[in-house]
């Protein structure tokens, strides 16, 4: 089993106040819609969230996920990563995915799965955009884990996966969904708007 971890534990700053997580994708809370999307791969799935989102823990009790609580989440995406990635059950892999790509599907991540067994010798795997640009989900060998403890500021794993392009398989998407999220009410009036 490989475990997937939903990095949810940011505070939507450029909301103005509102809250991504919360937003309705699909008839239901982001966050929620996100654990689904991983719960059906049935790999055993955990949310990295700060230590006081109670609200958002509200969301997903129902849930066959597993809640993080980062403490320090407020540090950014590297205090997020190296406070929940040492919580993970070992395997010889782990899955890691930004809450907040909102296209991302079931099938996107089992992609990004089989391509650890289609492509062994690499070390980390990753959805792609249709253009070739790195994104999510990120598949990583556990043998790259204990770099992650020493991790700090807010440039997530770049420092730990950028120099390991020669080792890293692109699971190519036919679209933008590996790098689309929506950061700000206007991304998110724009978005919905090509819908209605």
């Amino acid at each position: 089993m490989t475990p997937i971890l939903i990095l949810a534990a940011g505070k939507s700053s450029r909301m103005r106040g509102g809250d991504k997580m919360l937003e309705d994708v699909d008839g239901m809370p982001l966050l929620r819609r996100q654990i689904c999307v991983a719960v059906a791969t049935k790999q055993p799935v955990f949310v990295a969230l700060a230590p006081n989102a109670t609200q958002h823990l509200g969301v997903i009790a129902d849930l066959n996920a597993t809640p993080l609580l980062v403490a320090d989440a407020a540090e950014g995406l590297s205090g997020t990563l190296r406070g929940s990635i040492p919580q993970l059950p070992q395997s010889g892999a782990f899955m890691i995915m930004l809450a907040d790509l909102v296209a991302l599907t079931t099938q996107d991540l089992l992609a990004v799965l089989t391509a650890r067994t289609t492509s062994p010798d690499h070390l980390i795997w990753r959805g792609a955009t249709s253009d070739g640009r790195a994104g999510h989900p990120i598949l990583i060998d556990d043998r790259l884990r204990p770099e992650f403890a020493e991790l700090c500021g807010d440039d997530g794993g770049r420092g730990i996966l950028g120099p390991l392009r020669e080792q890293t398989q692109l699971v190519t998407f036919a679209d933008q969904r590996a790098l689309f999220d929506l950061d700000t009410p206007e991304d998110w009036i724009s978005w919905r708007s090509t819908f209605s």
